[in-house]
């Protein structure tokens, strides 16, 4: 059995899904599928989508395969100093954790957003 897989949507990759991006797709299938396919989607990212294209908070959080990632204390006291909140919590959220020691990695649309940032990045755009 292999290791299992974490990967945290951002705000671009959850919007790239919402317009038929066939890696997002994937992505989400897995999840749903497969075990040891884990995929998140932490909410300040959610709202950030939704903001973009509306209606995509509530269809990926009625999807099996996604977690929905709350903001609680501790990721709000880490992001709140930061400009984009979306990009904050989503990299909040691939840090390792007792869970996640390897951590997670980044699905984006736009991977030139993480650029020197500490997180390993999964381009949809591939």
């Amino acid at each position: 059995m292999s290791d299992p897989l974490h990967i945290v949507l951002d705000d671009t990759a959850m919007t790239a899904a919402g317009q038929g991006n066939v890696l997002a797709s994937r992505l989400i299938h897995r999840a749903h599928a497969e075990s040891g396919w884990y995929l998140y989607a932490p909410t300040c990212a959610l709202v950030e989508a939704d903001r973009a294209r509306p209606g995509t908070a509530e269809h990926l959080a009625a999807m099996p395969g996604i977690t929905v990632l709350d903001l609680d204390l501790p990721a709000a006291l880490v992001i709140a100093g930061q400009e984009t909140w979306a990009a904050a919590h989503s990299q909040y959220a691939a840090q390792p954790t007792a869970d996640r020691p390897e951590g997670a990695i980044v699905a984006t649309s736009s991977p030139e957003r993480w650029h020197g940032e500490p997180v390993r990045v999964l381009d949809l755009n591939a």
